[in-house]
């Protein structure tokens, strides 16, 4: 199964289960209507329930629990890779959940602003993508478990396709995506 299709089964799940917790105070009748429902490969596998979500609704272990609870990007300087104080905080609170979900993998992708060549943007974003992935080693994660890739200028971030500086310093980031788990 891809790391998509798990992703959108995860979703489905979640989102039954919130629904029928909406619907009334019980938590028992939430959680037994989520008992069946597997949330896939991962370090939170199991069942899916009102009690089992984590900070803010999340799946622990999920990728909207690391975009929510951790921080799922580092921005950088017009036409750099260099890490920042802020940059190095985000990436250890990263590094602090990739060991306690030891079975996630994730992509950690690097984006820039649409200035410069489509070939100089690539490795500009590769750049990026591998300081982020070059921390997040240095702080115990194992390499394995990291796949990095460059989209260039190719992929604005959401609501920052613009040619105006603060579309331009949303794009410089390195996001980093919960890719899949191994059993």
């Amino acid at each position: 199964m891809t790391a998509t299709r798990t992703t959108a089964i995860r979703m489905a799940a979640l989102a039954l289960v919130l629904i029928l917790a909406a619907c009334g105070d019980d938590k028992e009748s939430a959680t037994a209507a989520g008992a069946g429902m597997s949330t896939g490969a991962g370090a939170g596998a199991g069942t899916v329930s009102a009690a089992s979500l984590g900070a803010n609704g999340t799946v622990p272990g999920s990728e909207e629990d690391l975009a929510k609870n951790v921080g799922d990007r580092v921005y950088f300087a017009y036409d750099k890779a260099q890490l920042t104080p802020d940059n190095q905080a985000t990436l250890d609170k990263q590094a602090a959940w990739l060991q306690q979900y030891p079975a996630v993998h994730v992509l950690v992708a690097g984006n820039t602003d649409e200035r410069g060549t489509e070939e100089y943007n690539i490795a500009l974003g590769q750049r990026r993508a591998n300081v982020a992935r070059d921390y997040l080693v240095a702080k115990g994660t194992a390499m394995s478990r990291i796949r990095t890739v460059s989209y260039g200028k190719e992929r604005p971030q959401p609501g920052a396709d613009c040619p105006e500086e603060s579309c331009y310093a949303k794009n410089r980031v390195a996001v980093t995506s919960v890719e899949g788990a191994v059993n």
